[in-house]
């Protein structure tokens, strides 16, 4: 089954995938609705975040991912309305978002080439990168 990610500058060594922070847990949302996850990106857009593209991906690849990655999946069905607090972060974002800055020297650092020795500076990020890529 399809469902719609949002992925910040897709196909390059900055790419990165958009999660919230949900009790201490990072979560992926899952969009079934691709104009769920368009109005979603554009109210990221709205809090001067970097504008996400809406990706499509077979859903059992992005909940693989996932949880090789420690993160929790969670899909939002078409028409979701939320029924608590923490619901409502399915269908808007925080108000407060990550440091970009920081994460785009994140992404930098980890695309960094390893050193003379082959070893890489930090194997989880490195791991990780490797995931991601696995995805597209």
């Amino acid at each position: 089954m399809p469902v719609h990610v949002l992925l910040f500058d897709p196909g390059s060594d900055q790419e990165g995938i958009h999660s919230i922070e949900v009790n201490g847990q990072t979560v992926v949302l899952l969009f079934e609705a691709a104009d769920d996850a368009e109005r979603y990106a554009g109210l990221l857009e709205a809090q001067d975040f970097p504008v996400p593209c809406v990706e499509t991906l077979e859903r059992g690849e992005v909940e693989l991912f996932c949880e090789q990655a420690g993160y929790e999946a969670r899909f939002v069905p078409a028409g979701f309305m939320p029924s608590s607090e923490e619901d409502r972060l399915l269908i808007a974002p925080p108000v407060k978002n990550m440091d970009v800055e920081r994460w785009k020297e994140q992404n930098a650092a980890a695309a960094d080439p390893p050193p003379p020795d082959g070893s890489s500076e930090d194997p989880e990020v490195e791991a990780f990168r490797r995931r991601l890529e696995g995805l597209l």
